[in-house]
């Protein structure tokens, strides 16, 4: 089986000299203030600058360390983790649409926005008098996926929110490219059907996949030339199986909406499979289990 594939590898995310993709800043710190205190706590580096704790906090620093800590602290917040939450849509929502699905007004959603704004996490867009914002980039999804991976579920405790959580998991935008059960299974049957080959760091596309995915609409050789990872696999979070991600994962994403195959509907990342698109994914892939 000829394989038609050069992978790209990416270092980690964060690593010391590594390139971001275009038009995607790297995830940094400018803007956020020094880390936070505990009231009554034993004074700290930050509070005190002097006595045994002060050197304790700067003999536990590497120089030249990735410094996470602002990161973190930045996504910790429960608003602003509903807001990135949102933003793995892929697309770009205004401030109002973000402060209503994080539930604060809209001088506390400014206030978590221009935050987030400033340690790169996100982007603005501005359109007229109007300012739109998404996620910084795929590093920036990737890492929130890899958290929620990680993380516990929320407790649905109604029937919206059970409809809700029914749709996620049928199939939704992960940043720009499919997951959910639609997702984990054209990942599956291009595997299945040799139109993939599963490697280390990420997947080799086969003469016979190039030939099913230029018929679905995807220009692969242009896809390679993108400045990012090519064919990666995503492992889902909650399927717990891996779907197609990186440039290629994309392209497919962008073929199906715009062919109509899947649809966006209320829910926010929430697509729908339609019935034409359930029969093209079998024609061309070999998808049996999408009823």
């Amino acid at each position: 089986m000829s394989v038609t594939h050069d992978r790209t590898h990416a270092a980690a995310p964060g690593a010391a000299g590594d390139a971001s993709e275009p038009g995607t800043p790297e995830i940094g710190t400018a803007g956020i203030g020094g880390r936070g205190t505990i009231a009554g706590d034993a004074g700290t580096a930050e509070s005190t600058g002097t006595g045994r704790s002060a050197g304790i906090a700067k003999s536990a620093e590497i120089a030249g360390d990735a410094d996470i800590a602002p990161v973190a602290a930045l996504i910790a917040d429960g608003a602003r983790a509903a807001m990135l939450t949102a933003l793995l849509d892929g697309r770009a929502l205004a401030a109002g649409e973000l402060a209503r699905i994080a539930g604060v007004s809209a001088p506390t959603a400014s206030s978590h926005l221009a935050r987030l704004l400033d340690g790169g996490l996100v982007t603005v867009v501005k359109q007229g008098r109007h300012r739109y914002y998404r996620l910084a980039g795929p590093d920036v999804a990737r890492t929130l996926e890899v958290l929620a991976r990680i993380s516990g579920r929320v407790a649905v405790r109604s029937l919206r929110q059970s409809r809700q959580a029914r749709l996620l998991r049928e199939a939704r935008s992960c940043y720009d490219h499919l997951a959910g059960r639609v997702g984990v299974e054209l990942y599956d049957a291009l595997v299945r059907e040799g139109g993939l080959i599963e490697a280390d760091g990420g997947c080799l596309l086969t003469a016979s996949g190039a030939q099913a995915l230029t018929e679905l609409g995807v220009d692969v050789e242009r896809v390679r030339r993108a400045r990012r990872r090519f064919a990666p696999d995503c492992l889902d979070w909650l399927e717990r199986r891996p779907h197609l991600g990186g440039a290629l994962g994309a392209a497919v994403l962008d073929r199906l909406l715009a062919r109509e195959w899947l649809v966006r509907g209320t829910v926010p990342r929430a697509l729908r499979l339609t019935g034409t698109g359930r029969e093209g994914l079998e024609r061309i892939f070999g998808c049996k289990d999408l009823n």
